[in-house]
Order: structure tokens, then C-alpha cells, then sequence
């Protein structure tokens, strides 16, 4: 596929193009493709669930690289998204369906994740995704008052 026609979604104007790519290339194992969609700022934030916080492009590449190695993947797919659009962010707050290889056959795992996207020179770009563990629970929100936490 071209280059120019492989990062298309990157030129779009809307922040569900840039999380569809995010996906896309968390799947496919595409270092490049992941990259293209965070914005290109040093102050950039990545969490993975129960890691530390990564900040700047440096350190987030080397991340997923690392994720990658070897032909690694990951096969993901974002649920149950709830957006807040502005002008120039956008926060989405995701469900992930985390497909697990287990000895007994593919297992799914749950992931709370918010991704932050801001409106850039090149386009819209993601600036922060943190990802905390979940449970199939999840899916059904609190909708209702709910018990204060902290």
C-alpha cells in the first residue's frame, strides 16, 4: 500500500479517524503507522495498564517497539466509547476487548483506557492514552449517582 494512502486517516479531520488508526496499527503490529498518529510534541503521555507513565515521543516508540518485537501484535478492539469533542481536544474514554493466547484458547481481557486528542498544524493527533485493567463488568456503566471513591 503507499505511504500516502496508508496514513490517509491521519489527514482527517475528525478524532475517530486518528483512534481508528491507533487500533489499526496496534493489530497489525505497525510501529510506523502507531506513530503517525501521536501528535509530535515532547510533553506527548502513554500508560500502560500497571506500567509507569512513558512521556515523549522517544520513550513511547521504544515502548511499542518493544511490544512489537519479535512480530508481536495486539489484538484489541475499542468498545463502549464515550466522547468529549471541542474545537481543538477531544477526550475519549474506551472499553478495550484485549484478545489473551491462553493454553485453553483465546481469552479476553478488559482495559479502561481515556485518549486525548488535540487539533494540530498536521491534523488531529493523540497526546495522551492511559490505560488502566478492567473487567467485562465494565461494560455496564454507572449511569446513576454513585458511591463516592475518594
Amino acid at each position: 500500500m503507499p505511504k500516502a494512502r496508508k496514513h490517509a486517516a491521519l489527514h482527517s479531520s475528525k478524532p475517530d479517524d486518528i483512534e481508528a488508526a491507533f487500533y489499526d496499527a496496534l493489530q497489525a503490529g505497525d510501529l510506523e503507522r502507531l506513530m503517525a498518529c501521536w501528535a509530535d510534541d515532547e510533553d506527548i503521555v502513554c500508560v500502560h495498564p500497571g506500567g509507569p507513565r512513558i512521556v515523549g515521543t522517544h520513550a513511547i516508540r521504544t515502548a511499542f517497539e518493544a511490544m512489537f518485537a519479535d512480530g508481536g501484535t495486539l489484538q484489541v478492539r475499542p468498545e463502549h466509547i464515550r466522547r468529549i469533542d471541542a474545537m481543538a481536544s477531544a477526550v475519549h474514554s474506551v472499553m478495550e476487548k484485549v484478545e489473551v493466547p491462553t493454553a485453553q484458547g483465546p481469552a479476553h481481557a478488559y482495559v479502561l483506557a481515556t485518549n486525548v486528542y488535540h487539533k494540530t498544524p498536521q491534523g488531529w493527533r493523540m497526546v495522551v492514552h492511559h490505560a488502566s485493567p478492567g473487567t467485562q463488568n465494565e461494560a455496564q456503566e454507572i449511569l446513576q449517582s454513585a458511591q463516592v471513591l475518594h
